[in-house]
């Protein structure tokens, strides 16, 4: 073990790798119950239109098939990244892209969950392809670096918001679009409760923070002041795979449109910049770089992230990708891919608390959405403010994501919107010629083919 992940050499110990795997495991594993959560919203016949459950048992059972394809997408793609790229990283479907696969692909757009399925399945295999031939750094290379900050940002926004909607702290209103809640509501209160449990958990720097904050969250509910928690058990058997496993659904109408392919792209775009902003934000301070900024074994790294996507949308979930709480590890001296592997082998485990799962309220998951929002924010730090050319692309990108429902929308006006403001402001030579060919097709489509 010790020579295949070159632990000596890295300066850690097998104990230490252990540590570090179950700490990474404790901040991220929140999202094998949230992202069932998300998903099965878009399963026709669930839900009415107030977002109440009208069919629990088909709930049930799409929620434990979504809960195990969470569980296998992460697993997998984290095997990948501890055996094939010894990077201590670990993946799994990524909070943003799960919102927008719901509530803007198959809610807003009409696609059906399995056609949204076939659109991640389709863009793990581009990122495959591009990841193999070399040509990821030139794409990266051509969208503008204010674009992808911005893009965390915005996505943090979005889902606070649709945690905001879900615990009821916010409702639709036909005069404002938008107002506050009734905040006398048993859900409403559980749910700020709940953020509040977070955060101070957070701040007072307790592992597996969101996690407890979930679990606190769920037991505050079941007390008779609130009575909104259901028990149905903690541990059981291993939820059916069959209604979401390979549902990959080829129809030819839809795979020759336009919104289906803009679907795609958006998919890939925030996958791959995520995914990019991720390993190099853990990659810094840690040795993983080479001289000229560049991670080591970055091929090995990013085909553990596509092949994860790949896998994932067979089995049934959203894009998967790399999480920033694998810092959480690093920071207590994980080193190697021996601490990937205990994050999947744990995440392994998780199979068999699907009735912990079902207990848990949105008033529990709520809090958590927005709390990782809040997270996801920080993005905002790498935008110069001081040069409007940056500032002004950042904005129409972080702001319009949340204001349109849709990440794809943010990220389209903002890629147009920066070239059309640099070239004005005689700043020309900053824009690379493919964005231009980039804003160029986003105008075309906004304007022709967006449903």
């Amino acid at each position: 073990m010790d020579r295949y992940f070159g632990i000596t050499q890295a300066g850690s110990t097998v104990r230490r790798e252990i540590v570090a795997g179950l700490t990474t495991f404790l901040t991220m594993a929140y999202i094998v119950f949230v992202n069932p959560s998300i998903l099965v919203q878009a399963v026709p016949g669930i839900f009415d239109q107030t977002g109440k459950i009208i069919n629990q048992a088909l709930y049930n059972q799409y929620y434990g098939a979504f809960m195990v394809a969470t569980i296998a997408g992460a697993a997998v793609a984290t095997l990948i990244m501890g055996l094939y790229a010894n990077y201590p990283f670990a993946l799994a479907p990524g909070m943003g892209l799960n919102a927008y696969f719901t509530y803007t692909v198959c809610l807003k757009l009409g696609i059906p969950w399995q056609l949204a399925l076939t659109a991640v399945f389709i863009e793990g295999i581009i990122f495959v392809l591009l990841t193999v031939t070399g040509a990821r750094s030139f794409v990266a290379r051509a969208v503008p670096q204010p674009v992808k900050a911005a893009t965390g940002a915005g996505i943090g926004l979005f889902i606070a918001l649709i945690g905001l909607k879900n615990s009821g702290i916010v409702m639709p209103d036909p005069i404002t679009a938008v107002t506050l809640g009734h905040l006398n509501n048993p859900s409403t209160l559980l749910a700020i409760l709940g953020f509040f449990i977070t955060v101070v958990l957070f701040a007072l720097n307790v592992p597996g923070s969101i996690l407890l904050g979930i679990i606190l969250t769920t037991i505050i509910g079941a007390t008779p002041l609130f009575n909104v928690t259901q028990y149905q058990g903690i541990v059981g058997k291993i939820p059916d795979i069959s209604p979401t496993f390979f549902k990959l659904q080829f129809d030819s109408k839809t795979l020759l449109s336009g919104t289906f392919w803009v679907v795609v792209a958006t998919f890939f775009f925030v996958d791959f910049f995520d995914t990019l902003g991720t390993l190099t934000g853990l990659a810094e301070g840690t040795g993983f770089t080479k001289k000229n900024g560049e991670l080591e074994r970055a091929k090995r790294a990013y085909l553990a992230d596509a092949v994860g996507t790949v896998v994932g949308a067979l089995f049934g979930t959203s894009t998967v990708t790399t999480y920033i709480e694998s810092s959480t590890g690093i920071a207590v001296g994980g080193r190697t891919g021996l601490t990937a592997v205990v994050v999947a082998l744990l995440m392994i485990t998780m199979l068999f608390f699907s009735p912990l799962a079902l207990t848990i309220p949105a008033a529990a998951t709520a809090p958590a959405l927005i709390f990782v929002g809040v997270l996801m924010v920080k993005s905002l730090t790498g935008i110069r403010w001081d040069d409007v050319t940056e500032a002004v692309p950042a904005f129409v990108t972080m702001t319009m994501i949340p204001f349109t429902y849709s990440i794809a929308n943010g990220i389209a006006l903002g890629i147009i919107t920066y070239p059309i403001v640099k070239t004005l402001s005689g700043k020309r030579k900053e824009v690379h010629w493919f964005t231009w060919v980039l804003a160029l097709l986003f105008v075309v489509y906004l304007t022709f083919f967006r449903e």
